[in-house]
Formats: C-alpha cells, structure tokens, sequence
C-alpha cells in the first residue's frame, strides 16, 4: 500500500523514468543502436545515489518502487505472451529454446563459482542471459541472495553484449548461412533483451523479424519456472541451515516463498491473454504502462547501488558474461542447425 512517506520518492522515481524514455526516443532517432529505458533508469538512480545527491525523503518511496512496482510490472509482462505462441513454435523450437535456456542458466552459474564470484552475482548473469536481460534480472532479485550491486553489474552486462549481438549476429549470419526463420530463430534464442532482440532480426526479412519473436517471448515464459524453482531451493536451504541452527544469516533471513505471489501473478496473466480476445489497443496501453513501471522500479533499484564496490569486484564479472553470452550464441546456432 502507498503510503505518505512513499510519495516523494515515487515521483523522483516516475521523473528519472520519464526521463530514461525520452533518452530512448533520441537515441533510436539519431542512432542504429537500441536503448532500454530499464537500463537508463538503473544508470540516473545509480548516478545519483554515488553522487549523494538524493534526498533523505525520496529513499522510502525508492525502495517501495524497486520491490512492489517491480513485481506489478512484472505481472503486466505476462499480458503481452500467451499460450498460443507455444504452440506456434512448435516440438523443434520449444526443445531449443527449453535446452539453450537449461544450458545457459545451469551452465553460467557453474563457470561464476570456478571464477570465485558470488553465488547472486552469477545467478542474476545467468537469468539475464538465459531468458530476458534486465526485466528478468529484477524479477530473480527478490527471491536471491544477490544485492543491488550484483543486480548493477548483470544488468551492464546484458546491455553491452546485447548491443554487440545487434551488430555481429546477422554478420556472422551470413558466414554460417542462415537466413529466413533459421536466423530470426537464432536471433530470438540467442539475443537477451527483447527490445535487442527486434532490433538484431530487423537485419532479416519478415519471416526473420517473427521467428525471432515468437522464440523470445518463449523464452521469457520460462522466466516464472526458474524464479520459483529458485525460490524453492533457497527456502529448503534456508530451512535446512535453520534446524542445523548453526548459520546465523540463515536464521535472520525470512524464508522465501515456496512460489512467489508476482510469479503466479505474472502465469495468471499469460493464462487470460491466452483464453481471453483482449483488444490490441489495450495490450499496448497495458504494455506502456508495464514499462512504465519496471523503468520507476528499476531508479529504485539503481539507488541502491554502491560504485566503489563494483570497482572492488574486478573484470571476472565481464569475462563471465562474456563466455555466457558465447555460450547462448553457440548452443543457440547448433541448435537451429540441427532442428531447423
């Protein structure tokens, strides 16, 4: 619930994200290059909190954004996929996109824990390139051990290697022969953000620019599974340090839910999108509005990010997300080949 002390902050937080779209449009008017506005959003709220400049009012209204206006935007993300888009896909393209996301995730989590970086850090690396960049980022954090910082670090690591995707992947589309729904497919399963992603097929004819798609908002479905698997087993953890009673942070840290409410929120919506003729023009208010506030959550969020400690984690993070970003490219190109 809104409450008064939460109102300052909120509108600070509505101003940056203002603020973050108009960057967008310029950008995308005077550049090839795609900007997301969650991400301009995160940079102004982290700027400005490392430069001291926010006020002490704003910060309940902040943290209220990062946590309750994250979640409902979260939520809103669900009406813009639905059921249907599954069976569009087809046996071949699910079984790609469920592998490349398996891979991906598991496989980025392993690498951060033989390069010594934290358990969060490399969860919320694996999630943004696993399925959907910084929307998905923000939607594992709660549920993790991860820490704004760690979600600051992921975040600029999906924005950088998703930008060089825009350029490289139809390049080195051309060298391996893919064309058509073969690249869009590459594109969809490979590429992180979804904005990125339109932006990469874009490159490709229209049979590209839908396969493309279709197998991102197929990934992001996979979003509600990994944050509630992950949910699951940091509360059995937790649980299990709890009855051994011989971790003190285990006993000061509230379990997680078994399944948490955003989540079922976020099925709830694919499900009404699904079954329900929900007009066009509503979708693209309601989507509008879902980014809206997944931009004010994410100022929250940025605000609370600490710089020097960033600085103090060294370029293992980049050299992480980087061999992630090589290992979706690759599971995702061998895979088309295979199936397409």
């Amino acid at each position: 619930m809104i409450r008064k002390q939460h109102i300052p902050g909120l509108c600070l937080s509505a101003i940056i994200a203002f603020v973050a779209f108009t960057v967008e449009a310029l950008v995308k008017n005077l550049t090839p290059v795609v900007v997301s506005p969650l991400v301009v959003a995160v940079v102004i709220g982290a700027l400005l909190a490392n430069l001291g400049v926010i006020p002490e009012s704003c910060k309940d209204g902040l943290r209220f954004a990062a946590r309750s206006l994250l979640r409902l935007g979260i939520v809103l993300l669900g009406l813009q996929l639905s059921f249907a888009q599954v069976r569009e896909l087809g046996t071949p393209g699910l079984f790609l996109v469920v592998i490349v996301v398996t891979l991906t995730f598991f496989g980025t989590q392993w690498l951060g824990k033989k390069m010594g970086l934290s358990h969060g850090l490399s969860l919320l690396v694996a999630t943004g390139f696993s399925i959907c960049g910084a929307s998905a980022i923000a939607a594992m954090r709660p549920v993790s051990d991860a820490d704004d910082d760690d979600m600051a670090y992921a975040i600029a690591l999906v924005t950088i290697c998703g930008t060089l995707a825009i350029f490289l992947l139809p390049a080195f589309a051309e060298l391996i022969g893919f064309t058509g729904a073969r690249f869009g497919s590459w594109v969809g399963a490979s590429v992180h953000d979804v904005a990125q992603t339109v932006a990469t097929a874009a490159s490709g004819d229209q049979q590209a620019q839908n396969a493309a798609i279709i197998v991102k908002l197929t990934r992001v479905m996979l979003l509600a599974p990994l944050v509630a698997g992950v949910s699951f087993a940091r509360r059995r953890k937790l649980a299990a340090w709890r009855t051994v009673g011989e971790n003190a942070t285990a006993l000061a840290t509230k379990l997680p839910p078994m399944v948490p409410l955003f989540v079922v929120g976020f099925l709830v919506a694919i499900s009404l999108n699904s079954f329900l003729e929900i007009p066009q023009t509503t979708l693209s208010n309601i989507k509008w509005i879902e980014k809206s506030l997944l931009a004010s959550a994410l100022v929250g969020l940025g605000a609370g990010v600490d710089a020097r400690k960033l600085r103090s984690i060294g370029a293992r993070p980049l050299v992480l997300g980087l061999i992630s970003w090589l290992l979706v490219a690759t599971l995702s190109a061998a895979g088309v080949a295979l199936l397409y």
